[in-house]
């Protein structure tokens, strides 16, 4: 099997790990997308993550698929390490899941370099006020530990923005327009960082994840900010 040539990080909570339903959308077969699992590169499907029963359609299958309708002859490796319903906390410098993710992506960098960081997260920091204020400074600083530890520099990171459904959930998450007012403002703050709209984007029903289609349709836009930041792609 082929190596990838760009390798992704994907990170983050539910939404990013996907919980749309499988037969929804048209399957990932893509043979020039991989995926690191169970320590190797493999043909990427879905669901990419299995962080739980519920895993499916996600945000990486479709920012994959748009970036090769781009760019043709890549062959684009992504590294699944999103694990739902986590706060912000647990991916902090030092805590479990930011430590595994590391452990994780360094093994695939092996194979290639990394050209991406792709991060989908908040719900569970809107819930409170003071986790969402604080939300801008604790996110910069995860990623700027994170890439200096990668040795990735100004790799460009996406952050995409949270459900506006999430204001009509049974127990509404008070906070999470705060949460994006976060994430919008860090353009111009944090290097090479790019913030992805879900304006339009539909829930799956329950106020909390993104649809099938949603999620695709997300993933497309992830793609096009990065390729607004990625230079080496013009």
């Amino acid at each position: 099997m082929e190596k990838p040539t760009d390798i992704f990080l994907l990170i983050g909570q539910s939404n990013m790990a996907g919980r749309g339903l499988l037969g929804e959308v048209a399957d990932l077969s893509e043979p020039q997308v991989l995926m690191f699992r169970d320590d190797i590169w493999q043909r990427a499907k879905e669901p990419l993550h299995t962080d739980k029963a519920t895993a499916g359609v996600g945000i990486g299958s479709g920012f994959a698929l748009e970036l090769l309708t781009q760019a043709a002859d890549l062959h684009i490796g992504l590294v699944p390490c999103a694990v739902g319903g986590t706060p912000l906390s647990r991916w902090m410098p030092g805590m479990d899941l930011y430590e595994a993710a590391l452990s994780t992506v360094k093994q695939a960098l092996a194979s290639g370099p990394l050209k991406g960081i792709l991060w989908h997260q908040g719900e569970s920091d809107s819930n409170d006020a003071e986790l969402a204020n604080s939300y801008g400074d604790r996110f910069q600083q995860m990623i700027t530990r994170l890439r200096a530890e990668l040795g990735a520099g100004e790799v460009p990171v996406l952050a995409g923005e949270l459900g506006i459904f999430l204001a009509t959930e049974e127990k509404p998450r008070a906070y999470f327009n705060v949460v994006n007012r976060h994430l919008r403002r860090l353009e111009g703050v944090l290097p090479a960082y790019g913030f992805v709209p879900s304006n339009g984007l539909t829930d799956k029903g329950d106020k909390v994840h993104f649809d099938s289609r949603s999620l695709r349709e997300f993933g497309t836009r992830y793609a096009h900010k990065f390729l607004q930041l990625a230079e080496d792609y013009d």
